[in-house]
Formats: structure tokens, sequence, C-alpha cells
């Protein structure tokens, strides 16, 4: 089995997942470079990605009537694109200046020591320059939206650069996690509509809990570094009541999730998707170990199903009122 020790002197952060692509097909050269993207953990990106994927299948199927064509009630392709790779690009952009600013703490934490710029692999004006770089492609994205998603989206950007402060400062890191990593349930419907609206704002809010939820099971694998350097979360504030807590987050979530299904108007599969989401959550509660770092990240891993349940069953919602006529 492949040694941590061994994982780093070859260039890869000591928990780097093997037989990535990454690793198989970048240079040597590049690796802290993805590593700093976190291009090898793909979650991430997923995780901040569905949000949006929701909130623009909502907005395609808001106040769908019979008669309305397949194409108008499913979610536009090319937002759906634009959205993946600003989801990438931001997502790597945001870990890279978490990186920055974290470097003291990531350089005492046995999990996060062996990152590029704690072990040295990358200087901090080379990372400035590729978070410059991502951030720039991120814009690009922005662009090719309306007026009012362009602003909506730069306005996200001071939230963003709180976040990595509030573990400092707060036992509620995860709650600015979630105002960031749930943007995208405001984008969706903005590049549709050009406004927010009800059903914007209540995703928004489900997709918070559901960000403090998933963050907090990521959260209790470092909980005991965490508390040796200061670091703050609501793993820690929690305990051994997390999985009470996990209740009434994943709850909330699902509660707000069906009334801005509700107030758009979603066809009745959108709410399929919730109940398999709800079932998928639950196994989460039961199953979880605070104290198994390997099973936390796995269950957190988890939460990508949960996206695709939900995004499923939202496409689903629209191709039934376009096909039912024909049935």
């Amino acid at each position: 089995m492949e040694t941590i020790q061994s994982r780093t002197s070859q260039g890869r952060v000591a928990d780097a997942p093997s037989g990535h692509w990454v690793y198989r097909m970048l240079p040597r050269a590049a690796w802290p470079y993805a590593q700093l993207a976190r291009w090898d953990r793909p979650i991430g990106w997923w995780l901040l990605l569905w949000p949006c994927w929701w909130s623009t299948a909502l907005a395609a199927s808001a106040y769908a009537r019979p008669g309305d064509s397949l194409a108008s009630l499913l979610p536009s392709p090319w937002f759906l694109l634009l959205f993946l790779i600003g989801a990438i690009a931001m997502r790597g952009a945001g870990c890279t200046y978490n990186d920055l600013v974290d470097e003291g703490i990531d350089s005492q934490v046995e999990r996060t020591r062996s990152r590029p710029l704690p072990s040295g692999q990358v200087t901090r004006k080379q990372a400035w320059a590729f978070l410059v770089a991502q951030a720039l492609t991120g814009l690009a994205v922005l662009l090719q939206f309306n007026d009012f998603a362009i602003l909506l989206g730069i306005s996200s950007l001071a939230v963003v650069a709180a976040y990595p402060f509030m573990k400092r400062i707060t036992n509620w890191p995860q709650f600015v996690l979630g105002l960031a990593f749930s943007w995208g349930a405001l984008m969706g419907w903005a590049a549709e509509f050009a406004d927010i609206d009800a059903p914007a704002i209540l995703l928004y809010a489900g997709a918070i809990l559901w960000t403090i939820g998933y963050d907090t099971i990521y959260a209790h694998q470092d909980k005991e570094d965490d508390a040796l350097v200061g670091v703050k979360s609501t793993a820690r504030l929690f305990g051994d009541q997390t999985k009470s807590w996990l209740i009434g987050l994943y709850g909330g979530a699902l509660l707000l999730f069906a009334l801005a299904f509700a107030a758009a108007g979603a066809p009745m599969p959108a709410l399929a998707g919730l109940v398999a989401a709800g079932i998928h959550m639950t196994r989460q509660i039961i199953a979880l170990d605070i104290n198994d770092p390997a099973q936390c990240l796995r269950l957190f891993k988890s939460n990508t199903v949960v996206g695709w349940l939900i995004f499923v069953g939202l496409l689903a919602g629209g191709a039934w009122v376009a096909l039912k006529p024909l049935m």
C-alpha cells in the first residue's frame, strides 16, 4: 500500500487519491497547481455546481403549462456548460485563495501540511498568479450571462473573500461557506429571468442548510488537529450532537427545497427527486460515525448523489409536462 511519505516525496499531497488522471496525464511540474485547484478532488466543484444546475432546471420548468415544448422546459445546455466551467474555475480559485490564507494553519495539520504552499512546491507569487488565471476564466464565463446575473455573480466575491477567515472568529464557518457555495441557486434563476424571485431565494436558503450539513461531516475529519491549532467549526461545536443537528439541517433543506418547487410551480415528478434525496440524507445520518475520518469523507462525497437526484427530478418534471399530452 502506498504510504503518506511516499506520496509526499512524489510531489503529491498526503491524502491525494490514487490513480487520478491528474497524476497520470499531467507533467509533474503541473501537479502542485492541480493540487492548489483540487482538480484531483472533483467533489468540491460538483457541490458548487449543483445549486447552479438546480436553479437553472427549476427556472426552465417554472410555471410550466401543458403544451409547452420539451426544449422550453429543460435547462439550456449552454447555461449548464457555462456553469460547469465556471464551477471548476471558481472552485479552483477559491481553494487556491484559501491555501494562501491558511498556509500557516495547513503547516500544523497532518492532513494538509504536504499541500503545495506549506511544503514549498510553489511560491506565494506563483499561487497568486494561478489564482488570477482561474478567476479570469470564471469572469469570462460570467460575462456570457445577462447584466443582472453578471452583477449578481460579482457580488458573491465579498463572501468568498471572507470565508477563509471565518474559522478563526466563529464556530459557524460552515454557514459562510454555505453562503458562498449556494450562490448558484440565485445565479441559475437570474440567468433565465434577469431577476431574483421567491423560488430562487428559497432554493438558496435550502442549499445553505445542506452545505452546513455536509461540511460538518467533512470537518469531523480534522476536529482534533483543529482543536490544537484553534480552528473553529460546526463539527467541534456540535460534537456528539452532530446527528441531531444534521436531522434539523437536512430536514430544513428539504423543506425549503419543496417550498421553492411549490413557489415555482414545479411539476410533480420533481418532488420524487426530493424524496429520493431525503432518503439518501437519512442514510448518511444513520450511518455516520463522527470518530471515523475515512467514513466521514465517504459520506461527505456521497452528497453528489443528492445533487443528481434533485437535478434528475427537475428534468423529469419538465419532460413530464411536455410529454403528457402525447401519452
